[in-house]
C-alpha cells in the first residue's frame, strides 16, 4: 500500500468573507489567461491531477483547481446535518441545505479574491453544474463554460444506470487500505471502458484523497446540493459565455443524454462526445479534453479581442 502523500507546498487557503474558506492551488504563470477547475461530488481537487493541470498551464493559461467546500481542506459545514435517504428520495429540505448557487457563489467570490475574473470556466459532474450556475448567475465572472460529464437537472435526463446510485451511497470504510479498495471498485463501475485505464493511479488518488481527510457527510450535504437545485434547464437558457459540453460515450453514472440536454438548453453550445469514456478523467482521453479547453478558450477570446493563450515554446 502506497505510503501517505503530502500535499503540495502550492496550497494556499483564502476567506472568502461569507463564512467560506476555500484550499486552493494554482498553476502556470499569472499573467496568461485564467482557467478554473471545479472537481464533482466528493471529489478534492487533486481529482485534477498535477500532470493534467501542467498540460492546460503548458497551453498557454494560468490554471486554478480548488476544493468546494465540504471536501478536502475548504470549509466543512459540520454544523449542517447531512440530509437522510427520505430526504434525498423526496427532495425535501430544511433551510440549513445549501444549494448549487450556494457554491457557485464560492466560486464566485475566490475569482474576485485572486483577482482572475472574467476566467474560463471547467466543471466536471457536480462541478459541472457549479460551473453552469456561475455562468448563468454571475456572466461578468465567465469568458467559456466547459461543462464535462454533467447534466441540467431534468429528472428524465442523464439518470445513473441502475445499480449506480446504490454503490455510490455505499459507506466507505474507515480503514486507509479498505477505502482505497472501495474507491477502485466504484471507479471500476463508473469509470472508462473503451479507454485504457491505470487503476493504480486510482489507488494513488484515493490514498492521497484519504491523508487529506474524507467526509461522508460533506459528500452528503454536497448531494443534497444537487437535489435541492432541481431541473435548472431554464436557468441554463440564461447562460450567454462560448459553451462547449463534453461527455463521455460510456459515463454510466451521468448517462450521454444528461451532455445532450446541456446542450440543448445552453444556445450555441457545442456537444462534443468522447468515445470510450465513462465517468472518470483516464489519461488516454486527456489529450482530446485539453486540446478540446484550449481551442474552445482560444476561440473565444480571439473573437472577444483578447489576447489567446499562446503555446508555451
Amino acid at each position: 500500500m502506497d505510503e501517505a502523500v503530502t500535499d503540495p507546498p502550492g496550497e494556499r487557503l483564502v476567506p472568502l468573507g461569507n463564512g467560506i474558506t476555500l484550499a486552493y492551488e494554482t498553476f502556470g504563470d499569472p499573467s496568461d489567461p485564467p482557467i478554473l477547475l471545479i472537481q464533482g461530488l466528493g471529489m478534492q481537487m487533486i481529482g485534477w491531477p498535477e500532470e493534467f493541470c501542467e498540460q492546460l498551464a503548458g497551453e498557454g493559461f494560468h490554471v486554478v483547481r480548488y476544493d468546494n467546500r465540504d471536501v478536502g481542506h475548504s470549509t466543512h459545514l459540520d454544523s449542517v446535518r447531512a440530509p437522510g435517504l427520505q430526504q434525498l428520495a423526496t427532495r425535501r429540505f430544511g433551510s440549513e441545505q445549501y444549494s448549487l448557487a450556494d457554491m457557485a457563489e464560492d466560486a464566485a467570490l475566490l475569482l474576485d479574491e485572486l483577482d482572475l475574473a472574467p476566467a474560463h470556466v471547467v466543471g466536471v459532474s457536480l462541478g459541472g453544474m457549479i460551473a453552469q450556475t456561475l455562468a448563468a448567475r454571475h456572466p461578468e465572472k465567465v469568458r467559456t463554460l466547459t461543462s464535462m460529464l454533467s447534466n441540467t437537472g431534468h429528472r428524465l435526463k442523464g439518470q445513473p444506470a441502475m445499480g449506480m446510485m446504490r454503490l455510490l451511497l455505499k459507506q466507505a470504510p474507515k480503514e486507509r487500505e479498505a477505502f482505497v479498495e472501495h474507491v477502485a471498485s466504484v471507479f471500476e463501475a463508473i469509470g472508462s471502458k473503451g479507454l485504457p485505464r491505470d487503476t493504480d493511479e486510482v489507488r494513488r488518488l484515493a490514498g492521497r484523497s484519504y491523508d487529506r481527510g474524507t467526509d461522508p457527510a460533506g459528500s452528503g450535504r454536497q448531494l443534497g446540493a444537487i437535489l435541492r437545485s432541481g431541473n435548472r434547464t431554464s436557468e441554463l437558457r440564461r447562460i450567454s459565455a462560448p459553451t462547449l459540453v463534453l461527455h463521455g460515450s460510456e459515463d454510466k453514472l451521468i448517462r450521454p443524454s444528461g451532455g445532450k440536454a446541456t446542450a440543448r438548453a445552453i444556445v450555441d453550445a457545442r456537444l462534443e462526445m468522447i468515445e470510450g469514456m465513462g465517468h472518470d478523467l483516464p489519461r488516454a482521453a486527456w489529450p482530446r479534453i485539453v486540446g478540446g479547453i484550449a481551442s474552445h478558450a482560444r476561440r473565444a477570446d480571439e473573437a472577444a479581442g483578447r489576447e489567446p493563450a499562446g503555446r508555451a515554446a
